[in-house]
């Protein structure tokens, strides 16, 4: 039979949030051994104290997910400048035959436009453009009109350099995101390349979206 403190590892192990709020001092222990001492009995066919589950949870080891952070912390101390671009618009339309030529006549038509902002992401089932907003009717007539599902005016992006290494390192998303969700934060979009991590939000909150990213900067940079 494993020992207590292995199964109540395994059990919290199962859930990243759990042990990162133990970790953080987020989560009240107490009730936690209530919620996973009817599993505990299950699996160990003892009848265990709540006060032995808490106090092996009070004794454990540095989880994985606490050292991972503090590489994050680190990286996210490295990051490059943030780049905000505003006035943009979203299209979603479902893919059909033909939808990447389309595509194509639709940037040779703004290839010759400065500080033009463009991204696509093509999913099994629909495609998803994002560009300046002044080539919203240009968009709109380019593709199949009966393909568009939906569309999205009055939107900003933010975009953050990653070092390089970001790639090495495990819950480098998570963390942005979950710092994001923290903030009530609604995301429009998310777009990532090997050393870019951009978000799209309404232009509404972009000026909260951008503090929220420089103070979690600014907070690893002084943890550091």
């Amino acid at each position: 039979m494993d020992r207590l403190s292995k199964v109540i590892e395994r059990l919290i192990h199962k859930s990243p949030f759990i042990q990162e709020a133990i970790s953080e001092g987020l989560i009240n222990i107490s009730s936690l051994a209530r919620k996973l001492n009817p599993e505990i009995r299950k699996i160990t066919g003892k009848d265990i104290s709540d006060s032995a589950i808490i106090m092996a949870i009070k004794r454990m080891p540095p989880g994985p997910n606490q050292k991972i952070e503090m590489k994050i912390r680190n990286f996210m101390s490295e990051l490059g400048d943030l780049i905000v671009r505003s006035n943009l618009s979203k299209f979603t339309f479902k893919n059909y035959v033909g939808i990447s030529q389309d595509q194509a006549k639709f940037l040779s038509q703004i290839k010759d436009i400065s500080d033009n902002f463009y991204t696509v992401s093509r999913g099994v089932s629909e495609t998803t453009i994002i560009t300046n907003a002044q080539f919203a009717d240009k968009m709109v007539k380019m593709f199949k009109e009966d393909s568009l599902i939906s569309s999205e005016t009055n939107l900003s992006s933010i975009t953050m350099k990653l070092p390089e290494v970001n790639t090495e390192i495990s819950g480098v998303y998570y963390y942005l995101l979950k710092k994001i969700a923290w903030e009530g934060i609604n995301l429009s979009e998310v777009i990532s390349t090997t050393n870019e991590f951009t978000i799209v939000v309404d232009t509404t909150i972009v000026s909260h979206a951008f503090s929220v990213l420089m103070e979690l900067k600014s907070e690893t940079i002084s943890a550091s």
